[in-house]
């Protein structure tokens, strides 16, 4: 009986999906309802007895609408969130629909060997190593997680403890030096890990963000034993890139094995994707690790990052397992995915990505990054020239504004009464951040959608918040 509702199912998930996509450039980009009003939507009891799938469906779409960010479109500036390719979003229906546990090569030859491929379509795009080991984890933290777990395992084991068996009661300790602007993600993942924050050390940062290589330097002076040094592509407010062949240079002059260079790139490794700007991450190819998201700038579905270890072996033992029931891949032919990633159930997650990059093509790809980066200067432009407003650091494709408060009044205030405002009015959706100490709106341009319409719009009603409140 069941099987009857495939069809009838699938038609009305066609027709709603539709139905938000032509909606996506109409609606406002922020929620109608907030979360409130969606608890009270869905809040119900479990049901006795089972419903239509077709009903379930569209009564799915009917409610959760309302509470829906636009996150696709192209005036939506938040987080750092990318839209979704048409040929990413076909792809990924069909991963659903194949419900392939993509997480072992033997029971799922064709998706695991289509993440294999990806994977080297992706060190290929990015310039990165072809020996580079990829695993297609869920997201940036996730990437950023593997890397570090890869670095943990590597550094402790050239001071001689092997972590893998022996754990980490015991072991030498493990220092991590980090920009002091580095993203949260770097410090949530040595808590999973079990390092813990208190191995922290902290590197001083120029204005844009930038670890200061004399700076560095000098912190690496005074640690010994395993360590792992965290750089930046693209800083999380204003996008600006870690002088990362210094940093590479100083990581060397320590003259010992047990050290780690890892950078988070979670968007802007991708600009090694665009040619007029593969310059401003030259020498990131040295690192150790890399941690990146396709559902940032490549705009693939939710979820898709990927950890990157130029160290195949330490990247495997630091996640691998083994058990009777599960099937051995022959390496030489088809990798186990699960070898490189944490999770053993896992989606096909790489499929929307091999999509994406036949869609794009390396030239789309590049001419996608660079759009984005252009789009981001025409919002620092006009809103730098433009009374009361600060543009405190545009780089590459984030830009971070603030807004000059009539006099007698707060400008930090001011700043998040304009974000509130705008928000609230729906033309756009930029996030708030704080940045050296003061309150600003964070513009991030990562969606192919974003034109200089969406632009234009976007900064009329972020100059009418400022003037009007």
């Amino acid at each position: 009986m069941l099987k009857a509702e495939y069809d009838v199912s699938l038609d009305v998930a066609v027709v709603e999906a539709r139905r938000w996509l032509a909606s996506i450039d109409q609606r406002p980009v922020r929620p109608e309802a907030d979360g409130m009003a969606m608890l009270r939507a869905f809040d119900e009891e479990l049901p006795l007895k089972g419903e239509r799938a077709d009903f379930v469906v569209r009564t799915l779409a009917e409610r959760a609408g309302p509470g829906l960010m636009a996150m696709s479109s192209g005036r939506f500036f938040g987080w750092v969130i990318g839209g979704v390719l048409p040929g990413a979003l076909a792809a990924d229906w069909l991963v659903s629909a194949w419900d392939q546990n993509a997480g072992i090569g033997e029971p799922a030859p064709a998706v695991c060997a289509i993440e294999q491929v990806t994977a080297r379509w992706i060190l290929e795009v990015l310039g990165l190593p072809a020996t580079c080991s990829v695993g297609f984890v869920t997201g940036g933290q996730m990437a950023n997680t593997v890397c570090l777990a890869a670095a943990r395992n590597y550094v402790l084991a050239a001071d001689g403890w092997d972590v893998e068996s022996e754990g980490l009661v015991g072991a030498p300790p493990v220092t991590v030096v980090v920009g002091e602007e580095r993203h949260s993600a770097i410090d949530r993942g040595l808590r999973f890990l079990g390092l813990g924050s208190r191995c922290i050390r902290t590197v001083d940062v120029d204005g844009a963000g930038r670890i200061l290589p004399g700076a560095l330097e000098a912190v690496l002076a005074n640690v010994s034993g395993p360590t792992i040094v965290c750089a930046q592509a693209g800083n999380v407010n204003g996008g600006a890139v870690d002088p990362l062949g210094h940093v590479r240079d100083v990581v060397d002059r320590r003259a010992t094995g047990d050290i780690w260079l890892h950078v988070d790139g979670a968007f802007g490794l991708w600009c090694r994707a665009d040619p007029s700007r593969r310059h401003l991450l030259q020498d990131v190819d040295r690192a150790d690790s890399w941690a990146t998201d396709a559902h940032k700038w490549l705009n693939t579905p939710y979820d898709c990052g990927m950890a990157i270890c130029a160290h195949p072996e330490a990247h495997r033992r630091s996640m691998t397992t083994r058990a009777p029931y599960l099937p051995a891949a022959d390496e030489a032919e088809l990798r186990n995915p699960m070898d490189f990633n944490p999770e053993f159930s896992r989606r096909a997650r790489a499929v929307p990505v091999w999509a994406a990059l036949r869609q794009l093509g390396v030239d789309g790809l590049a001419r996608m990054v660079d759009r984005c980066c252009l789009m981001a200067e025409r919002f620092s432009d006009s809103l730098g020239s433009a009374d009361g407003v600060e543009v405190m650091h545009q780089e590459l494709n984030q830009v971070v504004v603030r807004f000059v408060a009539p006099a007698g009044k707060d400008d930090d205030a001011h700043t998040r009464g304009v974000i509130s405002e705008v928000q609230r009015q729906g033309t756009c959706f930029p996030s708030p951040t704080v940045w050296k100490g003061r309150a600003a709106m964070r513009i991030s341009v990562s969606s192919w959608r974003t034109d200089e319409d969406d632009v234009d719009r976007s900064v009329q009603a972020m100059l009418a918040a400022h003037s009007g409140s």
